[in-house]
């Protein structure tokens, strides 16, 4: 039994490998204190784990206590994507603060990456902002802008700014839905600059929570002209990821 961790800024990933299979998976808040949750949600499967390997942002952390070793949130979601989508090329990862665009090779190693860490915009921490101040439940915000008449362009990308758009946009009585739309077509188009740097090459693969909007999965898919792949639980591949390394040590 091998266990890869991911303890992300929002939400902590757990995955179970036997063998070839996914045995388990958890995911859970990372809430106020990331170690605590990250003990809690390994403690039924440690004494069986033969290796377990962090990522994400409270990797460190998990190495100086429970973890055998680190990985890179890149190394990760390029891992756990070719597992579940041998063909991937390239992976999208929007996390909670911080995207990331991923390019592999043929035998699927990580050929090139860029990432933006330097602020919110395009994360998932930007658009559950933005759907909490559009008055959307975070869940819904996706499928509710995809129902939009006409998007309504924003000007800014940092939160602080786009937030105050937003406001003063909803005050002129404007549709919350054509903002969400608009929303989510500024994320699109930061991820899809960031793509063309690294190049785009099929199979895509959208990873991480945000995998689950739809209008950012068919918002994407348009403006790329190309089929974007998501699993059916898109945060847990970068745990998968660690995981798949600690099968591998």
């Amino acid at each position: 039994m091998y266990i890869g961790i991911d303890i992300g800024s929002r939400c902590i990933k757990l995955v179970v490998l036997s063998g070839q299979r996914i045995e388990d998976f958890k995911v859970g808040d990372t809430g106020f204190n990331p170690y605590e949750r990250s003990l809690e949600m390994i403690k039924p499967y440690a004494y069986n784990a033969k290796r377990i390997i962090a990522t994400g942002y409270g990797r460190h952390f998990a190495r100086e206590d429970f973890a055998d070793g680190v990985i890179t949130e890149i190394k990760a979601h390029a891992a756990g994507a070719r597992l579940l989508f041998p063909n991937c090329r390239t992976v999208i990862d929007i996390g909670g603060q911080d995207s990331k665009v991923i390019s592999l090779d043929e035998s699927g190693k990580v050929a090139d990456f860029q990432m933006n860490d330097r602020c919110a915009a395009g994360t998932g921490k930007f658009l559950e902002i933005m759907a909490k101040t559009l008055g959307f439940n975070l869940d819904d915000f996706g499928v509710q802008s995809l129902a939009a008449e006409n998007a309504v362009k924003i000007n800014s990308m940092c939160t602080v700014f786009a937030e105050s758009e937003v406001i003063s946009l909803l005050a002129k009585k404007e549709n919350p839905r054509n903002i969400g739309l608009g929303l989510h077509q500024s994320v699109v188009e930061k991820i899809t600059s960031m793509l063309h740097r690294v190049g785009v090459a099929d199979d895509i693969v959208l990873s991480g929570g945000v995998g689950r909007n739809l209008c950012i999965r068919e918002t994407l898919s348009q403006s790329l002209g190309h089929k974007v792949y998501v699993h059916e639980n898109p945060e847990i591949l970068g745990a998968l990821g660690a995981a798949i390394i600690a099968r591998a040590y």
